[in-house]
Parts: structure tokens; C-alpha cells; sequence
């Protein structure tokens, strides 16, 4: 099981409290996740992602074992600490301002 943090506006749309557990291949890659995710959720569909390029959206990154993984292509394999569930995939809205 995958442990997913979403951030706060995404669990409110997807009604979830807390973590979201996803059951995935032993070789789920970051685009397999999100696929998944967003199968579970369809709500989610596009919040993520750009919907016709699967892109992720430019306020949107990834964190994996403590690595922005956000610019890696959707085939990038995760670590096993997070196929494993011992820490969790993350995914936040970035903050932007001035």
C-alpha cells in the first residue's frame, strides 16, 4: 500500500480525512500513482494534472522520501520506502507570492 498526503484543498474535494491508501504494483512508477489516485478519486481529475497533456499543474509538486520529484517524467519509478508504505508520497500545493 502507497501512503498519499494530499493538500488540504484536494482532501476536502475528495472528502478524505488524513492519508489516502492506494494498493499499487511492487513497480508503480509516479504516473501509475497519479493514475490510480485519480481513478479512486475522479473528483481529483484535472486538479492534479492538465487532463488532455497529463502535465502537472505549475502549483502542484511531488515529494518522495524528501526529493522534489515534480520535474521527473511520469515513467520515474518511486523509491521502495514509498511502494512499501514505511513514508508516505506527497503532494503539495506550492505557495507562490511576494
Amino acid at each position: 500500500m502507497i501512503r498519499i498526503v494530499l493538500p488540504y484543498h484536494l482532501r476536502n474535494l475528495a472528502r478524505v480525512e488524513g492519508e489516502v491508501a492506494l494498493a499499487v504494483e511492487a513497480s508503480a512508477t509516479l504516473g501509475s500513482v497519479l493514475d490510480a489516485l485519480e481513478a479512486r478519486f475522479p473528483v481529483l481529475r484535472g486538479t492534479i494534472r492538465d487532463q488532455v497533456t497529463g502535465k502537472r499543474r505549475p502549483f502542484v509538486r511531488f515529494f518522495a522520501c524528501k526529493e522534489d520529484i515534480s520535474a521527473e517524467p511520469p515513467q520515474t519509478k518511486l523509491p521502495d520506502a514509498i511502494l512499501n508504505g514505511t513514508e508516505p508520497f506527497l503532494i503539495v500545493g506550492a505557495l507562490a507570492g511576494g
